[in-house]
Parts: C-alpha cells; structure tokens; sequence
C-alpha cells in the first residue's frame, strides 16, 4: 500500500467501504445499517447523488483502499450577491486510518474544491456530542458562528 492519498469521485463500488465508515462510530451505529447485501436506499441515494451535477461524493484512497469520505454540496443562493457555497457533509475516516492526518486532507481537499467551483464560503456541521471534531475542524480554521436547527421526521 501506497502512503499517498488520492481523492476521486466514488463509484458504486466504494459503496460498501463508504457506509462501513459512516456507521463506525458511536452516533453512526444508531442511524447506519451496515449488512450484506446493502439496503436499497443507500444505492438510491448514491446514484441521486451521482446524478447531481452540484454533488460530489468523495473518497480517500491509500492504494486500492478506501479510507475516507465526504460529500460536498454546491448551492447557488441570493444572498451574497447570488454567490455559491459549499457543504462538507458525512465526513469519515475508516478507523485503521484515524489520527493520521486523513480527515486532515479530507477537509483541505474540499476547501480547494469549493475555491475552484468559485464559492464565497465552505461551511460544515458536527453533532454537538461531536466534541473532538468541532476542535477538529475549528483548528482547520473553520468558526462557530451560526447555531443550526433541524427537525427530524423519523
């Protein structure tokens, strides 16, 4: 295995290494389903996402491994003078990789990302039980500026 990251697209092949990701972690196995075969809907939702012009799911490859994930989110909005922003979302690092500058990576990729699509700004949510990834992403030179609200519908 190679020690250099490369980032691509996903293709539906990674989808197995990709939700194994997002439901190793406290909060990942209370809403993940992560069983052979996969469940239906995450073949939807990558290929809905795949579709999308102004979504770019992303993974992080040491060799032929996929260790990292996020999904970036282009929106146009009339604030801003009609500028563009990003969303960073289900960022995950496989957990043979964590703490070796990964998710590091990961976020500074997608930070050249949005600077490339001409996006005036790059923001991110993490659950508030998520106290080492606020820090996390707060040391990458993000703020906490805003207070989020979401209602759930199941």
């Amino acid at each position: 295995m190679t020690n250099e990251v490369v980032f691509r697209l996903a293709t539906e092949h990674d989808l197995e290494s990709i939700v194994e990701m997002l439901a190793d972690d406290e909060l990942g196995t209370t809403r993940e389903q992560f069983v052979l075969p996969l469940p239906e809907t995450y073949l939807k939702a990558f290929r809905a996402i795949d579709a999308d012009p102004n979504n770019e799911l992303v993974v992080a490859c040491l060799g032929n491994e996929v260790v990292g994930v996020q999904q970036i989110t282009f929106t146009p909005y009339l604030t801003h003078q009609g500028g563009w922003r990003a969303t960073i979302e289900g960022v995950r690092t496989s957990s043979s990789v964590r703490g070796k500058g990964i998710g590091t990576e990961l976020i500074r990729w997608a930070i050249r990302r949005a600077k490339e699509r001409d996006c005036h700004l790059v923001q991110l949510t993490t659950d508030k039980k998520r106290g080492d990834a606020l820090r996390f992403y707060e040391r990458l030179g993000f703020t906490v500026s805003h207070e989020g609200l979401k209602m759930k519908f199941r």
